[in-house]
């Protein structure tokens, strides 16, 4: 006979064992990221770039598990492995080596160099990219780019330069682009219907 007692100290070592599960995982990305921060940094990018466009297709655009554009979502990864891994981690490495320091001045000019320098480079660039692997041609990348660049560079600037201040002024230089792609799965998501919107 199972008491109610027992039940509960049944789900307690369930909840145990899980957050034991959990703090293993953890503790294992720390030491790959320790070991590997490059390799780790573009792998979690790429996931989430895909993740936030499954996301993008079974959220916003609703299409359902029958009608998902695999190649679309494999699409929007090879952007995330090949593009987006490779230049945010190099840039907070330019970055942290532009602005020195860990204080609340250091983090607000990374902040600002990172909002005004770089992101509005990277949304074309981004957007640019999604187009060309999309199979628009050049004018018809050109008008897309004139037709979303705007938006998607106003709602960068109403999401990420709070997120990037807290990144950088608490945030380690090797665990910033997972702080950022965890926000960026919601952004990333975003990005893909914007990227990938007839």
């Amino acid at each position: 006979m199972i008491t109610m007692g027992s039940y509960s100290i049944y789900g307690q070592c369930v909840c145990s064992y899980r957050e034991q599960r959990m703090a293993g995982l953890w503790r294992s990305y720390q030491a790959l990221i320790t070991r590997r921060p490059w390799t780790v940094q573009i792998i979690t990018a790429g996931t989430l770039v895909g993740v936030g466009d499954v996301i993008s297709q079974q959220v916003f655009e609703r299409r359902g598990l029958a009608n998902h554009n695999k190649i679309r979502t494999a699409k929007m990864m090879s952007i995330g492995f090949l593009f987006v891994g490779p230049v945010i981690g190099g840039w907070y490495k330019v970055l942290d080596k532009l602005v020195t320091g860990g204080t609340k001045s250091s983090a607000m000019k990374k902040m600002l160099l990172d909002q005004v320098g770089f992101a509005p480079c990277f949304l074309g660039a981004f957007l640019g990219i999604s187009g060309m692997l999309n199979g628009l041609t050049v004018e018809q990348n050109a008008d897309k780019l004139k037709r979303d660049y705007m938006d998607a560079l106003i709602s960068n600037y109403y999401l990420w330069p709070p997120v990037q201040i807290a990144n950088f002024y608490f945030i380690p230089l090797h665990h910033r682009l997972a702080v950022v792609q965890i926000v960026a799965v919601v952004w990333n998501s975003y990005l893909s219907w914007k990227a990938n919107k007839i």
